[in-house]
């Protein structure tokens, strides 16, 4: 089988998707037989493609990564123009799995995307106009056209027979893994005392907030950091929070190990990654309530209301008290989640797809 794999998000600093994204990719290479071949596709700008290549350093896949002038727009018209197709570009293949910036044409073969949420259509207003338009045209264009549509969650897969009218015998879904390096063994971040550690993107769904007003009323023993950069629209008000931007995922490690707890207040997730993350890395987690992140957190987190800061104060404190009990749970369920089950689980659809 040879199948082409989209990964052209991974030209931009990675977030969720950009992770899932380059995990997905390792499994499937280690899942793939000797007479497999994974192509990685990439056309992106002169310096998306140095992020490509670096992120794909190490995965043995053959690269098909291309420097355009003006990509995005090149990809948006090819898209829309569904002209000329993909194999004019990587030759004949078997599978064609394109992901979140763009739904190239093919001239034959399985055709197969990942939908990671869809917060657009559920949550329009955590999004931006922009976000809702490229989205929903893939979104159309893969309910329409796509033989396999890959989810990362029995959430999202509901989600997308619910709101895009795919048939559930088309969704599959493949889980994310926890990346390597993210273990209790290991290195420990020291901030100069006990800190709550936050892991999202700076945007109104994350919900960091709820954070603040939390930590506020658990003293200033115990201090809020946060990881990640900034997202769309206003940026949450992070007064009294240590505010540490986008780090490497050697720092992040070392964040997670010595985390005194993990907090993750998100209003709603497609899966939610980072707490797998948390408890591979020995940390008791605090987790939202939303039901989106009931499969990420199985019986191992301790959970609050998004909206309540005294809910997450609350827990915050019994995880400390409960601390031994919680590490083991996360490890445990942390343990079932790997990038080799993913690629297995996408290599699974596309045989019997085909």
């Amino acid at each position: 089988m040879r199948a082409v794999v989209d990964v052209t998000p991974l030209s931009h600093p990675r977030a969720g998707i950009g992770v899932y994204i380059l995990g997905a990719l390792g499994g499937l290479a280690e899942a793939a037989g000797p007479d497999d071949e994974i192509v990685a596709l990439a056309p992106t700008s002169p310096a998306g493609r140095r992020l490509v290549e670096q992120a794909l350093d190490g995965v043995p896949v053959r690269r098909a990564v291309r420097s355009l002038p003006a990509a995005h727009a090149l990809r948006t018209a090819w898209s829309r123009l569904a002209w000329p197709p993909a194999e004019r570009f990587v030759g004949h293949f078997d599978v064609l799995h394109f992901s979140d910036w763009m739904y190239p044409p093919q001239r034959g073969g399985l055709r197969a995307t990942t939908i990671h949420d869809l917060v657009p259509l559920r949550f329009p207003e955590w999004t931006t106009a922009r976000t809702r338009r490229m989205h929903g045209a893939k979104y159309r264009n893969a309910a329409r056209t796509c033989d396999l549509v890959f989810v990362n969650s029995r959430t999202t897969a509901a989600d997308v027979v619910e709101l895009l009218g795919v048939a559930e015998e088309r969704v599959r879904v493949a889980y994310p893994g926890v990346r390597a390096g993210f273990a209790p063994d290991g290195a420990r971040a020291d901030l100069g005392r006990p800190y709550v550690l936050a892991v999202a993107t700076l945007e109104p769904r994350k919900n960091l907030g709820v954070l603040v007003r939390a930590q506020a009323l658990l003293g200033a023993d115990l201090e809020l950091a946060v990881v990640g950069g900034d997202g769309w629209g206003e940026r949450p008000e992070l007064g009294g929070a240590r505010v540490l931007g986008d780090v490497s995922d050697g720092e992040l490690a070392r964040l997670y190990r010595g985390a005194a707890v993990f907090a993750f207040p998100s209003r709603f997730e497609g899966f939610g990654i980072p707490v797998l993350e948390a408890m591979a890395s020995g940390v008791p987690c605090v987790v939202s309530s939303h039901p989106s992140l009931d499969e990420a957190c199985g019986d191992a987190a301790l959970r609050a209301d998004p909206e309540s800061p005294e809910e997450f104060a609350e827990q915050i404190r019994a995880a400390l008290e409960r601390r031994e009990e919680l590490v083991a749970r996360g490890l445990r369920h942390a343990a079932g989640f790997t990038w080799a089950a993913t690629g297995r689980a996408l290599l699974d659809g596309y045989r019997q797809a085909l």
